[in-house]
């Protein structure tokens, strides 16, 4: 049996093997380059409320909900008037509140959603300053306490994701490492036999880094065939955040999955194949 053939025999637990570690990193690298989308997600659908006074023209709250939206915090308004305000708290009450008291105690507001970079404690403070001084406005509202717990959770998630893809990224590395090194190990024998008869270092290294590179190929392959299936269903449960038709985004995820699985079998089989090429006769059957 020829050496090629012989080296086919383990390849295909190496391609499976990379395939589920590409698959996993892809996964987290997804997760990574999306992680300032996730939290820009969550931070643009901070409540901030604006409460207009009782008796205010509708014209006049139009002019100013505009000149909201010309503001670079603004992403959306909504203009909330008393009777969509009743309707929502009736439905959250169960009942009609409006029957119970004679009349329609709410006031009208302008729902604002702000733009990410301005979704923090220091800048809402400043803008909750701002529009108070607005002669039409009884006051302005938003919850401090959440909006400082969630910039708090998306520091914690920032640093914990990267930490947890470096960390996954080493230990990947290992396992991979320790395959291919096996693999080679169990062809310790046929290594020093063709020594033995005169072959160089360059015609025994050839077929397995030949083979390396196919195995990283192939195990890339099929880690950007089952990370696009999984794309697509994240893509239909979670579309506000998670968008498969970043096609940059999705280039350099799927491009470095395609280096990392060449680099890792190509390096891992040269380092293995160094250590067996110098190993000694009273070595080889440790």
């Amino acid at each position: 049996m020829s050496l090629q053939n012989k080296l086919k025999s383990s390849s295909a637990s190496i391609v499976i093997s990379m395939s589920l570690v590409l698959f996993v990193l892809g996964i987290l690298g997804f997760l990574l380059i999306n992680a300032n989308r996730l939290s820009n997600h969550v931070k643009e659908n901070i409540g901030f409320s604006v409460m207009i006074k009782e008796g205010v023209k509708d014209i006049d709250i139009m002019q100013m909900q505009k000149l909201i939206d010309s503001k670079p915090y603004s992403l959306e308004t909504d203009w909330v008037t008393k009777e969509v305000a009743a309707k929502q708290l009736e439905d959250q009450l169960g009942e009609d509140f409006i029957t119970f008291l004679g009349y329609n105690p709410l006031l009208e507001s302008i729902d604002i959603k702000l733009k990410a970079s301005y979704a923090n404690a220091d800048s809402l403070d400043l803008l909750q300053q701002q529009l108070s001084k607005n002669e039409l406005v009884h006051e302005v509202f938003y919850q401090k306490d959440l909006v400082e717990r969630i910039n708090e959770n998306v520091r914690k998630m920032s640093v914990f994701l990267l930490s947890f893809c470096i960390l996954l990224f080493i230990i990947s590395f290992t396992l991979i490492n320790n395959a291919i090194r096996l693999s080679v190990y169990a062809k310790r024998f046929l290594i020093r036999t063709m020594k033995l008869v005169g072959a160089t270092n360059k015609f025994i290294k050839s077929p397995f880094l030949t083979d390396s590179i196919y195995n990283g190929i192939y195990s890339a392959l099929f880690a950007i065939c089952m990370l696009m299936g999984v794309f697509q269903l994240l893509q239909s449960d979670m579309p506000d955040f998670l968008n498969i038709h970043d096609f940059k985004s999705i280039g350099i995820i799927f491009g470095s999955i395609f280096v990392a699985g060449i680099l890792f079998t190509w390096l891992s089989t040269f380092f293995a194949l160094r250590k067996y090429l110098k190993i000694k006769e009273s070595e080889i059957y440790l």
